[in-house]
């Protein structure tokens, strides 16, 4: 991930860096707690989620490489290059662990299938112990090595972490298993049994590994979206030298006031002002706006847009990263970079389960070889092995994944993408949900509405003229115009044609001028315009729809409305939304008339209208500032700002791909309803999360102490490991089935 940088008055360095070899939320504190403790470091915040750590650092004090190496004391690593090969090298590294990670948790599942089944309700058949010791060993040894490599290198820096407790429990439970297996004797001779718990072991790895897979594929789309958004940049532009002749240069080379020349179909490399020709130029990607806007000479064009159907040249004024493209793409990055606004509960006690397991366990086996008697050892063994067995954390582990699945899995059946479980937490909290206008509550394509005719026109004659007029026009508003003609209109044979930018179209039909454009085409050639066309013109001028008007030379003959249309269910939506207590605001980069008129008609109040990427980002950061939980809904690369620093982020399935990659639930069909049923969903499977959490929570609770041997007092019960690897094996199995309850409920 490309680093972001700013100084400060005071010399203070904002720096993002991608941080290696994280696997869990005690990792993440560890790399940050590390970081906070070197001189310079003002402040450290590390994202799990995004695999990045923000900075405040004083470089005269330490250096990049400095906190690079002050990770690497504590066994992870920092990415401080910033050249494209060290990128590179990044990106493939971190999909080769993910490959690794997903063929390993393939062959754990197709191993620990009849490893299970064994286990449960095969046990007393001849060999299966030794059966089970072969399918567990690769398990153990090959497929849970990285559980044994981090438990070590976190060893050998004096933490521990929940790689830590995996290895320790399967660990002890594979090697009491294999001593139990091959010397049963030494159990026998002392009046107990010789159990082993392969299964035990196996299956754990397994439920941690699939576990570690799915929070690996949620994370994988962080990175894409900037990649998508940097790919809009052109690549290469034409410069023009004096005396007119051209070249290609690389973009990186434009300086402020170069002189550039910009083709049909082309992407505007920098930000700049038109100094010489004319054209349309496709906007939408920053302003959302479905219609290219015109562009002449003193009009200013953004990098990244698309020119149309002209060539112009113009005076490259921000270059590089000042250009607003760029600006977008850096306050993506840093929204995404920023930390979790929350944390999960397994992830906030890692870091104190695990010594306090491995406590109890010690504290057990001390206790019972200490005062236990003749078998005080004995008991002391079998009450560290159950403890560590009876406390691996697969009920937790499974815990939120398992819900996970059913609740995403559910959410596609109703269409309805979602990212992370973040996403889901955070969205049965949402207090206040933002839209955007185009594409979202509206169709996001221009349509005629309507038309209105000069009384005695003849209707059919002049619509077969206006079709194949606006068929050679090559604007979106006259295709809008043939869409709707399309099915009652037939083409005729015109003379010359000819667009007029900014304007409408002129055309010739049998000797005689027709035009086709907005009022101003017609003021400039002082066409007629009959009382009634005038009086409709300006009606549906004043609720902010866009007219057009035909006419031939001598005076107007049909005006149309055009407007981007709202979408049927959008009002219905919005009302399910307030219905369920939550306020809904309404942003757009069009003019305020429009946005009012929408926004009655749909049933909003709060609007804000002509906004910039960077305005929409700002709202929602006001509604935050409010104390409120936002969610952002948008389908343009305009909206990726705001989606990024919303608390939850929804992109309508029909939008951009970069919408879709920074939002953490996408909808598709772009069905504003699933924003309710998104949060309905959300409710149920938090829900379902927080009863597994509870359930697991307490099953360590009560499990740990009887397994450490608190009962023996009392009553003489001291649990025996083969029923704490069955009480493990029924917390999993209660936490799945609980979970999958969301099939029918949710």
């Amino acid at each position: 991930m490309p680093a972001v940088l700013s100084t400060a008055p005071d010399k203070i360095v904002h720096k993002q860096f991608p941080v290696t070899g994280m696997s869990c939320a005690g990792c993440a504190a560890n790399v940050e707690s590390t970081l906070k403790r070197q001189p310079g470091v003002a402040n450290a915040a590390v994202n799990f989620a995004a695999q990045s750590v923000l900075v405040d650092f004083d470089p005269k004090t330490i250096s990049p490489q400095g906190l690079k190496q002050a990770v690497q004391s504590v066994g992870y690593d920092l990415v401080v290059e910033e050249t494209a090969a060290a990128k590179k090298v990044l990106d493939d590294t971190r999909h080769q662990q993910y490959t690794s990670l997903r063929r390993r948790t393939i062959w754990a599942v197709i191993l620990a299938i009849p490893l299970g089944v064994l286990g449960m309700f095969f046990m007393h058949l001849p060999y299966v112990g030794y059966i089970s010791w072969a399918l567990a060993t690769p398990l153990v040894a090959w497929l849970g090595r990285s559980f044994f490599v981090n438990a070590w290198k976190q060893a050998r820096h004096r933490s521990a972490n929940m790689d830590t407790l995996v290895a320790l429990s399967t660990g002890v439970a594979y090697l009491f298993s294999v001593f139990n297996l091959l010397f049963p004797e030494f159990w026998l001779s002392r009046g107990l049994e010789a159990h082993v718990y392969f299964e035990a072991a196996g299956i754990v790895i397994t439920f941690i590994l699939l576990g570690r897979l799915l929070e690996e594929r949620a994370k994988a789309g962080t990175a894409s979206a900037i990649k998508k958004l940097m790919g809009l940049q052109a690549k290469t532009v034409t410069i023009v030298h004096h005396g007119g002749h051209t070249m290609e240069i690389p973009v990186e080379q434009v300086q402020p006031g170069n002189l550039l020349l910009v083709r049909p179909g082309e992407k505007v490399p920098v930000d700049g002002t038109v100094r010489e020709g004319s054209s349309y130029v496709d906007e939408s990607m920053l302003s959302g706006e479905p219609v290219p806007v015109a562009k002449s000479p003193g009009d200013a064009v953004l990098a990244g847009t698309v020119n149309q159907n002209g060539s112009f040249q113009f005076v490259a004024e921000k270059v590089g990263a000042d250009t607003l493209l760029a600006q977008i793409i850096r306050q993506v990055e840093d929204a995404q970079g920023s930390k979790a606004p929350v944390q999960k509960l397994v992830d906030r006690i890692a870091g104190i389960f695990v010594p306090v397991v491995m406590g109890i366990a010690l504290l057990a086996f001390g206790a019972w070889w200490a005062f236990g008697g003749p078998n005080g050892f004995t008991h002391g063994m079998l009450a560290l092995v159950t403890v560590l067995v009876i406390a691996c954390p697969c009920a937790l582990g499974l815990a939120t994944p398992t819900a996970i699945m059913v609740g995403v899995g559910k959410g596609a059946q109703k269409g309805i993408l979602i990212k992370d479980a973040e996403s889901l937490e955070m969205a049965k909290r949402i207090q206040a949900v933002v839209l955007d206008k185009t594409g979202t509550i509206t169709a996001g394509k221009p349509a005629v509405e309507t038309w209105k005719w000069a009384d005695g026109a003849d209707v059919a004659y002049w619509t077969n003229v206006v079709f194949t007029l606006e068929q050679n026009a090559g604007h979106p508003l006259a295709d809008a115009v043939v869409a709707n003609l399309k099915e009652q209109a037939k083409p005729v044979i015109l003379g010359r044609v000819e667009s007029i930018t900014g304007k409408g179209v002129y055309g010739e039909y049998r000797g005689q001028a027709i035009y086709a454009g907005n009022r101003t085409l017609m003021l400039e050639h002082k066409l007629e315009l009959p009382e009634p066309l005038r009086k409709q013109a300006d009606s549906w001028s004043a609720v902010a729809k866009t007219v057009i008007f035909f006419a031939n030379h001598e005076q107007v003959l049909a005006v149309a409305a055009i407007a981007d249309p709202v979408k049927p269910e959008s009002a219905e939506a919005i009302r399910t939304l307030q219905q369920m207590g939550i306020e809904v605001h309404l942003l757009t980069g069009d003019n305020r008339q429009t946005a009012a008129a929408v926004a009655a008609q749909v049933g909003i109040e709060q609007f804000r209208a002509e906004v910039l990427p960077a305005d929409k980002e700002k709202y929602v950061q006001e509604l935050q500032g409010q104390g409120k939980v936002v969610a952002m809904a948008g389908d343009g690369i305009n909206d990726s700002q705001a989606l990024a620093r919303a608390d939850v982020s929804i992109a309508m399935g029909k939008g951009s791909d970069i919408a879709m990659d920074v939002a953490k639930m996408t909808l598709i069909g772009n069905d504003l309803n699933k924003i309710p049923d998104a949060i309905r969903l959300s409710r149920r499977t938090v829900a379902a999360i927080r009863q597994n959490l509870f359930w697991a929570f307490i099953y360590n609770l009560v499990g740990i102490p009887i397994a450490a041997g608190l009962l023996f007092p009392v009553n003489g019960f001291l649990l025996n490991p083969m029923l704490a690897g069955a009480a493990m094996a029924l917390s999993s199995v209660s936490v799945v089935a609980n979970s999958l309850r969301l099939k029918w409920v949710a």
